[in-house]
């Protein structure tokens, strides 16, 4: 790895191509493989933008899914390896994008110091010499691919025949990356999905070679560090080695939220630092004695990561979290949507984005899985939900049904978010004998979903001129609040020198520790549900908030005695005015 972060996956079309802009100066970025409409698309614009042939993958075809989803994962990795191999060609001279790739680098990083040792050289053989070393140090930055594991939709035929296990939405995605070239990871989020997990075992590229090395590899996504050891002795068990565990904060991040029962991202990460090295000692066993079952060989041990992502705004903050906490990498989502040359978002939503204020950013109820999302208030696709309520008619067109889940009104699963479920749902509340304001609130909580399969590429098609002529401009995106700091639009270099220290973007921006602000964010939910269980509160919901008040509490105790060691009057303060406010709050 030659750079200290990565870029996580931002919604389904936002970083869909994201390795074709930054891969070939190493950094790593993560696509989501959910919608294999967009990446057949994709796959087709940038063919033509390349002059290459293009031959469309039919849904008539068996297992179109799959192929779809392969064949455009190894067309980013040709068009990476090209433009590697063109950087590499290049001369040192200013302005190169092979100058571009070593001035990106961390200042700590040996290559990069080599590099500018280098530029000192007289000209001649000797500075030749250096060059071809150092173009020999280089590496690309991997295109891994995401999966939500739990959204595993069950596929039929026409004549209503279920496809089988391994033709569900999740799997099929999954053998889609098995079997493209890439040697990547794939990063596996949202929760343990038994079936999947099983089925990882049937592909050779997920074991390791003598040197301990894979030609694909698995990272979990994990909220704590309970479940990740859980979802690692399931995987380790089948002979399968997690390559990283990725902590992300369960409300200070992008996409969908997972709120924790009141744990804190600091306690979580100190739970990984205290457990590392016993965690991968219990790993290591169930790891080898599975493979000597399998008859596989190994010398060497396999790497094991942990890094962190998902709120964190400063360069100060980024080298504390990796040193204090002993991680490999951390990573940076959702400043990336303000760096054009990155991701993929519209002008408008760009320029909405750049101007929006911390309240423009909010947990919703709008996702269709039924799991809270961050949204922003000023989306095109709110706009529409609400015209569309508006005019009598709530709900969306449902055309992809990668979300459909729910069956209560159907036999065959429809989308909480489409029209057909919501006006049912609807004319259900007219038999409820409910107030008016019971009434609103059910509503407006059946209306509040959005269809997400649609609003999260729509950007993507309008910026690179896909957009069919029937199809909705509606752009729904879901920045997580810490974006609310960032107020401009930037280039791929400031956002890398912000994080590396060498600028700063938050300079006088007023912001709190990255620790304070997901706590925060805990207090507001827990604030907001007392609000909404007022009313017919009940005996478990109330154990379940104490505990989770409690949770926030230990959270609190850890900041203090954390910051009296680290001496950060600052944060310290900044922690007394959140606990006043979460001691305020009565269940």
């Amino acid at each position: 790895m030659v750079h200290q972060f990565h870029i996580p996956v931002l919604g389904l079309g936002f970083s869909i191509d994201t390795p074709l802009k930054v891969a070939r100066y190493g950094i790593s970025s993560v696509v989501s493989i959910v919608d294999d409409e967009l990446t057949e698309r994709m796959r087709k614009y940038h063919s033509q933008l390349n002059q290459l042939a293009y031959h469309p993958i039919d849904k008539k075809e068996d297992d179109y899914r799959t192929k779809r989803i392969t064949a455009y994962l190894n067309l980013l990795q040709d068009l990476v390896d090209k433009q590697f191999e063109t950087l590499k060609k290049q001369d040192f001279v200013a302005g190169s994008d092979i100058c571009r790739y070593f001035e990106l680098l961390p200042e700590g990083s040996v290559i990069k110091h080599g590099y500018e040792l280098m530029m000192e050289y007289p000209e001649g053989a000797r500075k030749k010499i250096f060059q071809d070393r150092l173009r020999q140090r280089m590496k690309k930055g991997n295109i891994d691919v995401n999966i939500m594991a739990k959204v595993d939709k069950l596929n039929f035929a026409k004549d209503g025949e279920y496809l089988g296990d391994e033709n569900t939405d999740a799997l099929a995605a999954f053998r889609a990356f098995a079997q493209s070239k890439l040697n990547a990871s794939v990063v596996l989020s949202a929760g343990m999905n038994p079936r999947l997990y099983s089925y990882i075992e049937k592909f050779e590229d997920f074991y390791p070679n003598q040197k301990g090395e894979f030609d694909k590899r698995i990272i979990l996504k994990v909220s704590d560090f309970r479940s990740a050891l859980i979802q690692a002795k399931f995987l380790a068990k089948k002979g399968l080695w997690v390559s990283e565990f990725r902590i992300e904060s369960g409300l200070n991040c992008g996409g969908h939220a997972f709120a924790t029962d009141g744990f804190l991202l600091g306690p979580i990460l100190e739970d990984f630092k205290q457990n590392r090295i016993s965690m991968r000692s219990e790993l290591e066993d169930l790891y080898r004695k599975t493979l000597i079952q399998k008859e596989i060989a190994i010398g060497q041990l396999p790497q094991q990561k942990i890094t962190v992502q998902g709120g964190i705004g400063t360069a100060q903050e980024n080298e504390f979290l990796l040193k204090y906490y002993n991680l490999d990498a951390t990573g940076w989502g959702s400043p990336f949507l303000l760096v054009p040359e990155v991701t993929n978002v519209d002008e408008q939503t760009l320029h909405q984005l750049s101007e929006a204020k911390q309240e423009d950013y909010y947990l919703s109820n709008s996702s269709p899985l039924g799991v809270l999302f961050n949204n922003f208030k000023y989306s095109s696709a709110e706009q529409q939900r609400l015209d569309r309520i508006a005019a009598g008619k709530p709900g969306s067109p449902c055309t992809k049904k990668y979300l459909c889940s729910n069956t209560e009104f159907t036999k065959e699963p429809i989308c909480t978010a489409s029209s057909k479920y919501q006006k049912m749902k609807i004319k259900q509340l007219a038999f409820q004998d409910l107030t008016q304001e019971a009434y609103q609130d059910a509503f407006d909580r059946i209306t509040e979903k959005v269809c997400l399969c649609e609003g999260l590429c729509a950007s993507t098609y309008i910026k690179t001129n896909m957009l069919k002529p029937k199809e909705s401009k509606a752009v729904a995106i879901c920045p997580g609040p810490n974006l609310a700091y960032f107020n401009k639009v930037y280039s791929l270099d400031e956002m890398v020198k912000h994080i590396y220290g060498g600028i700063n973007l938050l300079d006088k921006v007023q912001r709190p520790h990255v620790f304070v602000n997901e706590l925060n964010l805990y207090i507001d939910y827990l604030q907001a549900e007392v609000q909404f269980y007022f009313k017919n509160i009940n005996d478990k919901k109330k154990k379940y908030l104490y505990g989770f008040k409690s949770q926030l509490e230990k959270g609190i105790s850890y900041y203090k005695d954390l910051f009296n060691e680290l001496s950060n009057p600052n944060v310290l303060k900044e922690l007394l005015a959140s606990e006043s406010r979460l001691l305020s709050t009565n269940i």
